[in-house]
């Protein structure tokens, strides 16, 4: 029988490693951003178009390469930092195992430009899936200058599988900011299509984050600080008002790398516990600092993932560190048991002398004169139509003698005015005719209970109106245009870079549900106009909401977007469970409910509403 194994070619070989280390784009902005650092770079600029799948580039005044080094980058594990197995554990730079650049040629289209300082001439490759095509000596700048083009030109499934543009942009912005995030002392610049997204100045950390996320991160995070024999802490938190329901703004590094870990994501939320609405999650920018061999960071190929030989010892150095800053800034609310508030003397009568209250009495006042319309024997009709217009009794006597009847004067216009009862605002839905309910009951603020024409049914609220909002705006966007109603004094919310690119992406479609905006400027959106269907403090929930959904699922096609608009606005807009809703509410969601499309399931494909048979109470109560 023949011999079946055999080794693989360079070439396949290589791209079958480029399927680990570059799953996207965003891969390889990490990659280059990466190596540019470890060059030493002060300025790094990185230009990508179509979300880099026809350009990445990234410029850096690093220490560059010589032409050997140029050449020899690009062979599968060739690095300049690793010498035996013993290195893996002391680790201080970024890139470390040699497989990024080869793995990136393998797919891509490369040109490299490098020179060294010192040095007059610098080199020039060009290498196109593995092969290097030229390779010359060019005058450039001192640095390195890499562009990779047509990724995955000579792999198409593996292009074809890359999502929306809208997507790959949004994970390159993340890459981006977790590197721009650890590094505040380089200055970094990001164009897309050319319009730069980002300028960040070099600067402290918190001007970084600033610059990332925006002015309204100045007011929201605290620093936090500590320092141990096991770990050196610094960063900030977000106070517990600012917390969100969505998982965003959190962000872990050890030893300069972004990494996730639930483990001490449960520990900060331990910290914030008592001090943050149920269901929302606290932001954070920590950096943690531990030796480089109580730390392993290659057990993941996105290095990501790590693990630590004393996790348990971080987790409660790192949550007694976060309480301890919430209440060395006065956010953990503060109790002394030893004092009694009331006992107090304010600062301000401190060292004044105590004098004597003073009580003035009126010598004249008799209550049981007649004239005073103030006897206590009268019956409670009488009292109740005595006029009041004074505390003092002789001064209220003295200003209604002689002309009482002015009092009164023009009660006789009032006679013929129609009693006006307490009217009913429909606030959450349009009164219409009822035909179809007969009778329902709400239970427990949530489920609601009716007898229709085709049976019994017991509904839920929050997923009924939630089906009703989604086909509503759905129908606002794709067919009608919806009603809009102009705001008395615009309002202005600010907003980061990236969560402002999201807006501008879906601007027209929300415009087609009832926003008007004057502008969407470069920290902040100003609205002019909403939907008639919310009101002014909602907008913010709303935008928060469609930012969070976008970032976490941005569809393919230009229908799911509009889809997962309307499916957000709905979500945001639907009334919650606990909402005391009136008869004529209850019957006006239960019949918009059927007049849907789609009455069995939410926008989400959770179940509506059951019905309720005679058979099915009879098996409850083991009865036939």
């Amino acid at each position: 029988m023949s011999d079946i194994i055999q080794l693989l070619p360079d070439h396949v070989a290589n791209q079958i490693a480029a399927g680990e280390v570059v799953q996207r784009p965003a891969s390889v902005v990490k990659e280059l951003l990466e190596n540019a650092i470890d060059a030493s770079a002060k300025h790094i600029h990185l230009i990508i178009k179509n979300a880099g799948k026809t350009l990445i580039q990234v410029i850096d005044d690093g220490t560059g390469m010589s032409e050997t080094d140029a050449r020899l980058c690009f062979e599968r594990h060739a690095t300049s930092k690793i010498r035996d197995a013993e290195d893996l554990f002391n680790l201080s730079t970024k890139g470390f195992r040699g497989e990024a650049m080869a793995s990136i040629a393998a797919i891509a289209q490369i040109e490299m430009k490098t020179k060294k300082e010192g040095q007059e001439l610098g080199t020039r490759i060009f290498i196109e899936g593995s092969k290097i095509t030229n390779q010359e000596t060019i005058p450039t700048a001192k640095g390195t200058n890499t562009s990779v083009k047509n990724l995955f030109f000579n792999i198409p499934a593996r292009r074809n599988f890359l999502k929306s543009d809208a997507v790959e942009t949004r994970h390159i912005i993340d890459d981006f900011q977790r590197v721009a995030l650890v590094h505040p002392d380089i200055h970094f610049i990001l164009n897309h299509n050319n319009s730069e997204i980002f300028n960040l100045p070099p600067g402290n950390l918190k001007q970084r984050i600033v610059h990332v996320f925006g002015k309204k991160t100045n007011e929201r995070i605290i620093p936090i600080h500590e320092e141990t024999d096991v770990l050196k802490l610094t960063g900030f938190i977000v106070k517990p008002d600012f917390t969100k329901k969505k998982r965003g703004d959190q962000f872990f590094f050890v030893n300069k790398r972004f990494i996730k870990s639930p483990y001490l994501h449960h520990a900060v939320n331990a910290a914030f516990e008592g001090l943050k609405e149920k269901g929302t999650h606290p932001g954070y920018f920590l950096y943690l600092n531990v030796p480089t061999n109580t730390i392993d960071i290659n057990i993941h190929p996105t290095k990501t993932e790590v693990k630590f030989d004393n996790e348990k010892i971080l987790y409660e150095i790192l949550r007694a560190a976060v309480k301890h800053s919430l209440g060395q800034y006065n956010i953990v609310p503060g109790i002394d048991f030893t004092k009694d508030k009331n006992l107090e003397t304010p600062y301000g009568y401190k060292d004044k002398p105590i004098t004597n209250p003073k009580i003035e009495v009126d010598a004249n006042f008799n209550p049981f004169k007649t004239e005073n319309n103030f006897n206590p024997f009268q019956n409670e009709k009488a009292k109740s139509s005595r006029p009041f217009s004074g505390s003092n009794p002789s001064v209220r006597q003295k200003n209604n003698e002689g002309n009482w009847e002015s009092l009164y004067h023009g009660i006789e216009s009032l006679a013929n005015v129609p009693v006006v009862e307490n009217e009913l605002h429909q606030e959450l839905f349009e009164t219409k005719e009822i035909k179809l309910v007969k009778d329902s009951f709400q239970i427990q603020n949530k489920y609601i209970l009716c007898n229709l024409n085709t049976g019994t049914y017991l509904i839920h609220q929050h997923l009924a109106h939630q089906r009703v909002l989604y086909e509503k705006f759905l129908a606002n966007i794709t067919v009608r245009e919806a009603s809009s109603q102009q705001l008395l004094f615009p309002i202005s919310i600010s907003y980061s870079k990236q969560e402002l690119e999201i807006l501008k992406t879906i601007k027209d479609e929300l415009e087609s549900t009832g926003f008007l905006f004057e502008c969407l400027a470069e920290e902040h959106v100003i609205v002019s106009g909403i939907p008639t269907t919310i009101n002014e403090s909602q907008i913010s929930i709303v935008f928060e909401q469609l930012i969070e959904d976008f970032k976490e699922d941005i569809q393919e096609n230009s229908f799911s977007q509009l889809d997962m608009i309307s499916k957000s606005l709905a979500k945001t807009l639907a009334i919650k469970t606990g909402t005391k809703l009136s008869e004529v509410e209850q019957e006006v969601l239960i019949q918009e409910l059927f007049e849907c499309k789609e009455t069995q399931l939410s926008p989400f494909s959770k179940k509506i509403y059951t019905t309720i048979t005679r058979k099915k109470i009879d098996h409850i109560f083991n009865t036939h």
